[in-house]
């Protein structure tokens, strides 16, 4: 495998700073750090320039906070300045070369392969082998993030790349952070996916001839033809996890696709139709229950319930789609 060299002062050129600055600010412009930041913007990336330049960027205090979206999660945040810049320029340089070691379905995180592109995929693998997708494993990793190994994922690193000053940089941020990754680095997301590409996605479509292969973060989904062999790689798994220092969760599963159907990034899949996952169902009807009490415009009722919308032309919900249409419009509006 080739490793990149040279790549360090690409990361540090003022350039690649001041685009990072452009995409990081994206959606945030009016946030306290990215004003605060503006008032000497220039300045600033000069000197974030040379500070990179002479080995002397630490990251940040980290401040958490907790979202349930849909269970709790702690969240890792830094500061607009120096950090989510430097993140997002690592990114801008390594993030391509990063990309072409996932598998072509490892879908989080990585540009033009969201959940739409595993939906599509899904469907895709359904229709032209149906055989091959009769039986779904389905996994999960026991605390993912907490649980990766600062030293097992500075050696993956080292597999791709052979530029000492861009690894002691990347070694910074890896040991910025007590346990595991951070859950809200922009870097978190592609360390993640780099984790589990080796020893797992790698090991299972090259070593283990894996046809019909699943990856979105921590979630893992194999489909075969029969039980017997989907049990047999969840021993492989297992063995495969435990290199890596990680736990695959008890609530593993192995069932027949069309009686139970593939609960997988909020669509539950079966050979002929897709539904939405029902816990997304019943967030729809909540939300449209609290926007009827409210006393806006017509014209924000209906953006509110548009994304909803959106969600069902990706399904066969026929009878959901005239229930949401005919309550949003109908009752509330």
């Amino acid at each position: 495998m080739k490793r990149i060299d040279n790549i360090f002062y690409k990361i540090c050129s003022i350039e690649n700073l001041r685009l990072a600055d452009e995409i990081a600010r994206r959606g945030k412009k009016r946030k306290p750090g990215v004003v605060a930041f503006d008032r000497n913007r220039e300045a600033l990336l000069e000197e974030l320039h040379y500070k990179l330049l002479a080995g002397e960027y630490r990251t940040s205090k980290y401040f958490h906070f907790k979202v349930h979206d849909p269970k709790e999660r702690t969240i890792a945040a830094l500061p607009y300045y120096p950090d989510r810049i430097v993140h997002q320029a690592i990114v801008n340089i390594l993030g391509p070369i990063w990309d072409r070691i996932f598998i072509a379905d490892s879908y989080a995180c990585i540009k033009g392969r969201g959940t739409h592109a595993a939906r599509r995929r899904t469907r895709e693998i359904f229709r032209r082998d149906p055989e091959g997708t009769k039986y779904c494993l389905k996994v999960d990793i026991h605390h993912y993030y907490q649980s990766i190994d600062h030293d097992i994922l500075k050696f993956i690193l080292r597999r791709k790349s052979k530029d000492l000053r861009c690894l002691a940089l990347l070694d910074e941020i890896v040991d910025s952070y007590p346990d595991g990754i951070p859950i809200g680095n922009w870097t978190s997301s592609y360390f993640a996916n780099l984790y589990l590409s080796y020893e797992v996605a790698h090991y299972l479509k090259e070593v283990e001839k894996v046809k019909h292969l699943q990856i979105y973060m921590d979630d893992i989904v194999i489909y075969g033809s029969s039980k017997e062999e989907l049990h047999r790689l969840l021993g492989v798994l297992k063995v495969q996890m435990a290199k890596l220092h990680l736990e695959l969760k008890g609530n593993y599963q192995v069932f027949p696709v069309d009686d139970r159907g593939v609960d997988f990034l909020g669509f539950v899949f079966r050979h002929r139709f897709i539904w939405l996952r029902k816990r997304i169902k019943k967030a729809i009807f909540r939300h449209l229950a609290r926007i009827r009490k409210k006393h806006i415009s017509a014209k924000k009722k209906r953006l509110a319930v548009a994304s909803y919308i959106g969600w069902l032309k990706y399904t066969d919900s026929i009878n959901l789609k005239h229930t949401l249409n005919t309550f949003a419009y109908a009752q509330i509006f």
